[in-house]
């Protein structure tokens, strides 16, 4: 019953997967299922399946595996929507969670048109976050421009599919019936594609078939029985690499109007009360070899934040360069006062739950990810019931730094149960720093 209850959390029906969290917690009432006390860990920077998350994780379904297993704060991210926002927060609401929610988008950064940030290939191109959103739906004035990310995405995954249908015939999708069918709101991205691409082959060939092998093996150049027939991981990363990517029969490469320029989205984030975020890679491009540059140009336009992956930086036991270049990057936020959005993305096969912070590598970064998890938890709580956010006007009248600003939101978002939440609601910009304090320690 409880392995059923938990498959019923990633369902499609909004009202089934809140039952089935009802459910659980009867069960967690009755002693049924016992969860742990929240601990150490974090992660900030997960995909649910309102964008892809590779393991299919509704909202409600990570903030149920995320109190299972003991997690300190957690965090929604998905591509060009917030439609996670409102599920995610009651989810946590009901299980006394720690969370926040934000989106990610890819922008173009001028100042780099002709060096590589952190999308492989594309010069001044960067992928880019904002976290810690109040609400869904953002004010009217923000709107289109939300808006606009979806719609622009969704066309471009049109005139990809039209592009890779003719390379793939007789393997051809319907952008209705084969894609959006995989995800509950209308947000397909390249990986769903890539998913109804496998099921369609699978579908026309036998899903243990030579003629499924010599199709696929044909149509991307390598031993397709290598690659876990009929839509194993390294399966579906090929058909993207070999025919979406950079170099791919479908790829287009972009220029400077394919995305909103990183000032304006980040004038977004801010009007909507979010936190801008840059996103690091991996330290290697040219563009991110300046980093100190780059934060420059993020900086001035609104950044308040940066995001790092360190699963796909470091190899246990190893002081490669990549470790090295995630401590760097680390070390200059931290110079900079710059909060450091941490978490495993799980929107790719393969990606971790929740990072090993007791590997050698990760263990010294860990309060540093802590410390920046607590600083947004307390925005997007503050910024909700009472305005009073990281990013704002009150924020800017009592906090003549970034440094105290940051010492005062983690003491906030540490100190807060999600249980006295709704407490703060009675706030407003007349409050002090210490009124907000005495409430949140009530």
């Amino acid at each position: 019953m409880i392995e059923k209850l938990e498959q019923q959390l990633d369902s499609f029906d909004a009202a089934e997967r809140r039952q089935a969290l009802l459910s659980l917690l009867e069960k967690v009432k009755s002693g049924a299922i016992g969860l742990p006390e929240p601990g150490r860990f974090v992660n900030l920077h997960c995909h649910t399946f309102f964008s892809y998350n590779t393991y299919g994780y509704s909202p409600t379904k990570f903030a149920w595996l995320a109190r299972k297993a003991g997690l300190a704060v957690v965090g929604t991210t998905d591509f060009d929507v917030l439609d996670a926002l409102d599920e995610f927060r009651e989810a946590c609401r009901l299980l006394g969670l720690k969370g926040c929610s934000g989106l990610e988008t890819r922008v173009y950064v001028p100042q780099f048109s002709t060096r590589v940030i952190n999308s492989p290939g594309e010069p001044g191109i960067s992928y880019h976050m904002g976290v810690g959103f109040p609400n869904a739906k953002v004010p009217a004035a923000q709107q289109k421009f939300l808006k606009g990310l979806k719609q622009t995405a969704q066309q471009r995954n049109r005139d990809l599919m039209q592009r890779v249908n003719r390379y793939l015939s007789p393997i051809e999708l319907d952008y209705e019936q084969d894609v959006l069918t995989l995800t509950p709101a209308g947000n397909a991205t390249e990986r769903h594609m890539c998913l109804a691409y496998a099921r369609k082959a699978r579908d026309r060939f036998s899903a243990t078939s030579d003629e499924l092998a010599a199709f696929w093996s044909q149509k991307l150049g390598t031993d397709a029985r290598k690659l876990g027939l009929p839509e194993g991981r390294d399966l579906l990363n090929t058909i993207r690499a070999k025919t979406m990517k950079r170099g791919g029969v479908g790829y287009v490469q972009p220029d400077s109007g394919s995305f909103p320029l990183m000032a304006d989205t980040n004038r977004f984030i801010l009007a909507a009360g979010g936190m801008p975020v840059h996103t690091w890679l991996d330290g290697t491009s040219d563009g991110e070899q300046a980093i100190e540059e780059l934060l420059d140009v993020a900086m001035s336009t609104g950044a308040v934040a940066i995001n790092v992956i360190p699963d796909r930086n470091y190899t246990p036991g190893s002081q490669d360069q990549k470790v090295k270049n995630l401590y760097h990057v680390v070390e200059v936020a931290q110079r900079r006062h710059l909060v450091v959005v941490e978490g495993t993305e799980m929107n790719s096969p393969g990606q971790k739950f929740v990072d090993d912070f007791n590997t050698a590598e990760l263990a010294p970064l860990l309060p540093v990810f802590r410390k920046s998890a607590y600083i947004i938890y307390a925005h997007s709580v503050l910024q909700s019931r009472c305005g009073l956010g990281y990013t704002g006007v009150w924020a800017d009248q009592h906090f003549g730094t970034a440094e105290r600003k940051n010492a005062y939101f983690e003491e906030v978002g540490a100190t807060l149960k999600p249980g006295q939440e709704d407490m703060l609601a009675g706030l407003d910009r007349k409050a002090s720093p210490d009124a907000v304090l005495t409430k949140v320690r009530m």
